[in-house]
């Protein structure tokens, strides 16, 4: 615990410094898409060469609240040494104030990584808040047609306890358990077809109870992976959550469910 709570630390002050970069920067550079395997080792190429179209899917990183793209640099560097080539980011703004509203603007940016890449579908990887709305795209705004898999790291899927506390905000009124929101998606969805992938970690500080972020929908494709020991902002800085979430992405087969038994992941650094 106490581990996991100085790693905490030390990521949040790194992702500090590295903050305004993510405010000046431009998320919405076109990817690297150079298919060069110079740099990587047998193990790193083998999806480049055996999985094209997995290695070649949009991967589009959504952000949690009063945040930006740059919370997903260590992940996104482990996806792309793990052979994936088309990462980019979803920035929407720190005036945020509606989940419905802001996943609107994700159906936007979607359609446009959907038409300049030629693929009809994408991956989407939601920090916090990040994906509750990417959620609430696919499951309420027909985004399952053109998302196959929703990956979620630390996401109020049944709100937070906190969220309480500043309920006076109309967005952080959104994220209480009993919320209108929260509601919503709750009802059914019987014509979602996205795989769910929802990391839910004991050591989340945001999350009360930490079990609100797993994904309970009897309609859903879900696999709910706990985790030990990872603070709520390290878990996009997670050698084993890389592994599990590229493991995931490198399985586009419709056919394949997931393993119906919870994998566990114990905390340890992005290389």
């Amino acid at each position: 615990m106490a581990a996991g709570l100085a790693r905490e630390a030390g990521w949040v002050t790194a992702h500090l410094i590295a903050y305004p970069f993510g405010l000046i920067g431009d998320s919405n550079a076109k990817p690297d898409q150079r298919h060069s395997l110079g740099g990587l080792n047998l193990h790193q190429r083998s999806l480049v060469h055996y999985a094209v179209d997995a290695a070649a899917t949009p991967i589009l990183l959504v952000h949690g609240i009063v945040d930006n793209h740059t919370i997903f640099d260590p992940l996104e560097r482990a996806l792309r040494r793990r052979g994936f080539t088309d990462l980019s980011s979803f920035d929407y703004g720190l005036l945020t104030t509606d989940v419905r509203a802001t996943a609107l603007d994700l159906a936007t940016a979607v359609e446009r990584l959907v038409a300049e890449s030629g693929y009809e579908k994408i991956h989407v990887i939601g920090h916090s808040l990040g994906g509750l709305i990417s959620r609430y795209y696919v499951q309420r705004m027909g985004g399952h047609e053109r998302v196959h898999t929703l990956v979620t790291l630390g996401t109020p899927h049944q709100g937070s306890a906190l969220a309480r506390v500043g309920s006076m905000l109309p967005l952080v009124r959104q994220l209480r358990p009993d919320s209108d929101l929260i509601a919503e998606l709750n009802e059914p969805a019987p014509s979602c077809d996205t795989r769910f992938l929802a990391f839910h970690s004991d050591l989340d500080q945001l999350i009360v109870p930490s079990r609100n972020a797993r994904i309970e929908h009897p309609d859903l494709r879900v696999r709910n992976v706990p985790v030990h020991g990872i603070g709520h902002m390290s878990l996009t800085n997670d050698r084993g959550i890389a592994f599990q979430i590229a493991a995931a992405l490198a399985q586009l087969d419709d056919q394949v469910e997931f393993d119906p038994h919870e994998a566990t992941v114990a905390g340890s650094l992005v290389d």
